[in-house]
């Protein structure tokens, strides 16, 4: 097998692009390098349509391999098991960008398998993931209209830079992954310090040149490397029963669909499938699908054509207005924080708790960062759209939205420093109709506020939708869209942020690009909208609360020796297990000396914090402490000053006049007052005892 290998450049890093050498039986593979990371792709497609499904079959993994970075995994097996979030993340990052170049027609198994062999901290896996994936279809047998191409974007002192290291990464106030064709852009992910609109569009814009550059690189591999493609036979509807089923059914759908509550028109639509279904009852167990896609064509037609042609959704509103929204806070009286954002028929209940930062999520994964300190968790039950069937482990979508909503809060959090907590959020849909994650971000920036977490300013999120018509130029972009416009529509451009700027983008298209104008459109909408929204939350909560809730653990950090770390723990954790047992509250101590305490009650955490500084104390000359005598003996007696600390005070120094015998001014158990007159290169304490002066009332009668 010859091995065959082209470079170019991104940035001002060069990439390599093998092969021909592995994976000989695989329809598509390449090994993508930069640096020192290399990454494999591998893409594969069944030879038969699998039956009975009315969707394209795509799977994407990216596998995360701990060798990649010299680490052998934990856990009892040793080896790699599913996926963590990070791993889900980077396969929904390569998916969103390949899937609208997909026949949605094609109902073959297709595979995208992306591994990490080899990672070098410096040059993030992600987007040379996402190029291995399309220059691996690009030169498959598998049908697709690609390649893509997909870069990062950092901004460092104003400038604009590719694929960034890591140290700039750290610098940076943008965090941008743009995907793309050479004619427009697909997918867009972005975390923010509140960049403004205009900043963000020359951002992407920066990217998509870059990824017009691979996509030509790719051209070139292909006409050297790649298979023809594959005739494959493409679901079809039997044209002879898509005109009976739009002769019967399409005056009952419009009548279904002149109803704007959402709730009452799915009940006419369910009446419409019933009506339909008894009509075609003879062939509808063989033909439901079939039936059922023909009558979503049909809903979709009349939803794009009303929008298009009198600006008018489902729902009766205008192309920029938003659903009629109501939050409250405070609702729950035993959680740190809570609050409900319902937006329409989309309501989230977040809920925020307070913890240790021992009770940062601990991460196994091939960066790296080890923990993370703020946590949000979304869930979507069933009932939440309003369906009966058994309740799942959180999904890819959950494991996104749920990211999503965290990125967009993490820019206006205080530092570790400011706020030395763990932070959780969790939001729960209680009812779903559309941009549940962005409702997340509002729900969770209230909650944050009601927990008296110091955010630097609120955070609103809202979707955006597109309605594009294939064969003209009219376009109408959708402020906050519903379930009904994203499953009909073009684009889910979920858009969050404060007043002052951008903090989150994740842009996801139906179809095969959009450009700067439609982003642009986008973009402003999406800031009067979220204007518009703040307003309404600053009018329930204005400020995070002065005070935590005082169900949340009251926690006071401060630094100790870090020398001093093994006598605050004692021989196998036998003095700070005391003070635990003392006080009740929790102890973290980390390498540099720091000391977190928390617990329920502040005067406990304060006693806790009193007996650590008693243990590491380290006396000065001249200071002066109350002490218990603890030892006599014929030279001096020693002083017990704290809990491990004792100084000795020798005779001499015992009284203004001479002493002959120590016992004849200090006894065992007797509290005395001294002064720390030397410390020796041994850290011995020599003490001087503080003699009280004698008043006339005091003086002894003659």
């Amino acid at each position: 097998m010859e091995n065959k290998k082209w470079t170019t450049t991104i940035g001002n890093r060069t990439v390599t692009v093998e092969t021909g050498a592995l994976c000989g039986l695989a329809h598509g593979t390449c090994l993508v390098s930069c640096g020192e990371t290399v990454i494999m792709a591998n893409v594969t497609m069944a030879d038969q349509p699998r039956d009975g499904i009315d969707f394209f079959p795509l799977g994407v993994d990216f596998q995360e391999k701990l060798y990649s970075v010299g680490k052998i995994p934990g856990g009892f097996t040793r080896r790699e098991g599913r996926g963590g979030d990070k791993a889900i993340l980077t396969s929904r990052l390569i998916d969103r960008p390949l899937r609208p170049l997909f026949d949605k027609n094609l109902h073959n198994d297709v595979a995208v398998v992306v591994t990490t062999l080899s990672v070098d901290p410096d040059v993030a896996p992600e987007p040379l993931g996402m190029l291995a994936s399309s220059v691996a279809l690009t030169i498959s047998d598998i049908p697709w209209n690609g390649p893509t191409g997909a870069v990062q974007v950092a901004r460092v002192d104003g400038k604009f830079i590719c694929n960034p290291t890591a140290l700039e990464q750290e610098r940076s106030d943008l965090h941008l992954t743009v995907s793309g064709t050479s004619e427009a852009v697909l997918m867009v992910e972005a975390g923010a310090n509140q960049v403004s609109e205009a900043d963000m569009i020359d951002a992407i814009m920066f990217a998509h040149e870059e990824i017009k550059k691979l996509c030509e690189f790719q051209v070139g591999i292909a006409k050297k490397v790649g298979k023809p493609k594959r005739k494959v036979a493409l679901h079809t509807i039997d044209s002879n029963l898509e005109e009976q089923v739009r002769a019967y059914a399409t005056s009952f759908i419009e009548s279904a669909l002149k109803e704007t509550d959402t709730i009452k028109r799915r009940v006419e639509e369910d009446k419409v499938e019933t009506i339909v279904a008894d009509k075609f009852a003879d062939i509808w167990d063989e033909s439901k699908n079939d039936i059922i896609e023909v009558m979503n064509k049909i809903k979709k037609e009349i939803v794009r054509e009303k929008i298009l042609n009198q600006g008018v959704r489902p729902d009766g509103r205008g192309t920029k207005d938003i659903r009629p929204i109501w939050v409250t806070t405070g609702l729950l009286p035993r959680t740190h924080g809570s609050a409900v954002f319902t937006r329409g028929n989309t309501q989230v209940l977040n809920v925020c708790t307070l913890g240790m930062l021992s009770d940062a999520q601990k991460l196994d994964g091939i960066d790296d960062e080890e923990a993370k300190r703020y946590m949000h968790q979304y869930n979507m039950p069933p009932y939440a759209t309003g369906e009966a069937r058994p309740l799942k482990a959180p999904g890819r979508r959950e494991i996104g939205h749920g990211a999503l909503a965290e990125r967009a809060l993490i820019p206006v959090l205080p530092s570790e420093e400011e706020f030395p907590y763990a932070i959780r959020t969790v939001s729960e849909v209680l009812s779903s109709n559309g941009s549940s994650s962005m409702a997340s971000v509002c729900g969770s920036s209230m909650s944050l506020m009601n927990a008296g977490v110091p955010i630097k300013a609120a955070v609103a999120g809202i979707a955006m939708g597109l309605i594009k018509d294939k064969n003209s130029r009219r376009v109408a972009v959708l402020t906050d869209i519903q379930g009904v416009e994203d499953f009909y529509g073009d684009m889910d451009f979920k858009v969050a942020g404060t007043e002052k700027g951008i903090t989150a983008i994740q842009m996801d298209i139906k179809i095969a690009g959009i450009d700067k104008e439609i982003i642009t459109t986008a973009l402003e909408q999406a800031r009067e909208g979220r204007m518009k929204i703040l307003k309404i939350m600053n009018a329930e909560i204005k400020a995070p609360a002065k005070e935590i809730s005082k169900y949340a653990p009251k926690i006071i950090t401060f630094k100790i020796n870090p020398e001093k770390i093994k006598d605050v723990i004692g021989s196998g954790g036998k003095t700070i297990n005391k003070i635990i047992d003392q006080t009740g509250v929790k102890i973290d101590i980390e390498e540099d000396g720091k000391v977190f305490i928390g617990g329920a009650e502040a005067d406990m955490v304060e006693k806790a914090k009193a007996i650590i500084a008693d243990i590491v104390l380290e006396p000065e000359v001249g200071q002066v402490f109350e002490g218990t005598v603890v030892r006599i003996l014929d030279f001096g007696c020693f002083v017990k000053l704290t809990e491990n600390l004792e100084g000795m005070v020798h005779i001499s120094k015992l009284a203004k006049e001479r002493v002959n015998k120590v016992e004849d001014v200090v006894k065992v158990g007797e509290k005395i007052k001294v002064k720390v007159i030397k410390i020796d290169e041994k850290g011995r304490v020599d003490l001087q005892r503080i003699v009280p002066t004698t008043t006339a009332k005091d003086a002894p009668v003659k």
